[in-house]
């Protein structure tokens, strides 16, 4: 007589919502993909807002959004603090960017991706809708071989030796801002190559953990604490480093913060700190890109792409939907 699987407490995840994960990214990719090239960077968006949380309100868990949209007042939906699932599960803390790359979506232009994480209740970091300054490396380099407080020159030769290469031979990730003007200056200076992006720092941080695939070797610079999050979580999946510091330079920041739970706003956060415990991330494409080919709309199928990550196993999957019932995407 068959005795069935056991499941223990931290499998419970994996074993029941990873496939589910999938499924939520997938509906939310294929109603921003239907904007695409369209100019309307915001109905795009709430598209893919609307179709995520759809999904995770039929899902088996006691969700609270720690990373969402932003606080309540500005977000209708998913906002931060939003409690998703049918409340017949685990209780688990849920990050999402239903569209990260919105003007990439508008325009059309690639690596529009709709992203989620999902982990155990209070491991990952809950943070206010702010900028974060960010620096990533992929594995195997010796611990310590970045930190946030040096300086560009000082991580970038630090790299270079790790990697056993001339600091000309690396490439940097950086978002196309003027904020960074002076990071890029730093970093040309030294002769290190320098590849701007005008959006997508999740899928950034990510290219560092296959350089000899993207040619990227370190994420640098300011984006948005909630794809910091994000990021960190697919990069502990896979391996790397990661640090970053909240960007808290105003009272109302800090206090939003203070109310979230930061009680020092000069904290420097490191991988695990952003993500801890049992994590797992989920990321279909919308238009194609470096990481995840786009949604395809055929006559009868839409096909998608999608990489789970968990970091207990350190497990990437990849997926390849061909999705031949097309009601459940909604569509007209």
């Amino acid at each position: 007589m068959s005795q069935g699987i056991t499941v223990q407490p931290g499998q419970l995840i994996e074993r029941i919502l990873t496939l589910e994960l999938v499924r939520v990214t997938e509906r939310a990719a294929v109603a921003s993909a239907r904007l695409r090239g369209r100019g309307n960077e915001k109905a795009a968006d709430q598209a893919a807002v609307d179709a995520m949380r759809r999904e995770l309100n039929k899902l088996p868990i006691d969700g609270t959004v720690v990373i969402g949209e932003g606080e309540r007042d500005e977000a209708p939906m998913l906002f931060i603090g939003e409690k998703v699932g049918n409340k017949n599960g685990p209780k688990v803390d849920i990050a999402v960017d239903p569209l990260e790359g919105t003007t990439l979506c508008a325009k059309d232009m690639p690596g529009s991706i709709a992203v989620m994480a999902m982990a155990e209740s209070g491991t990952l970091l809950a943070a206010p809708d702010v900028y974060m300054h960010k620096i990533a490396i992929g594995p195997g380099y010796p611990q310590g071989t970045i930190d946030l407080d040096a300086s560009p020159e000082e991580n970038l030769n630090n790299l270079a030796k790790a990697k056993g290469v001339k600091v000309q031979e690396l490439t940097a990730l950086v978002l196309d801002r003027p904020r960074h003007e002076a990071l890029i200056a730093s970093l040309r200076k030294l002769g290190v190559g320098v590849r701007l992006i005008s959006d997508g720092d999740v899928a950034g941080v990510i290219f560092t953990t296959q350089p000899q695939e993207t040619g990227i070797d370190i994420y640098l610079g300011i984006g948005a604490a909630p794809e910091g999050v994000l990021a960190a979580g697919a990069l502990r999946c896979i391996g790397g480093q990661m640090q970053a510091r909240l960007i808290l330079d105003t009272e109302e920041s800090r206090s939003r913060a203070l109310q979230m739970g930061v009680t020092d706003p000069n904290r420097k956060y490191d991988m695990k700190d952003l993500a801890r415990g049992d994590v797992i991330v989920a990321a279909t494409g919308v238009t194609d890109g470096g990481l995840l080919k786009g949604v395809k709309f055929g006559e009868k199928v839409i096909t998608t792409e999608t990489i789970v990550y968990r970091s207990a196993t350190g497990t990437v999957r990849r997926i390849f939907g061909e999705h031949r019932e097309l009601s459940k995407f909604h569509l007209d």
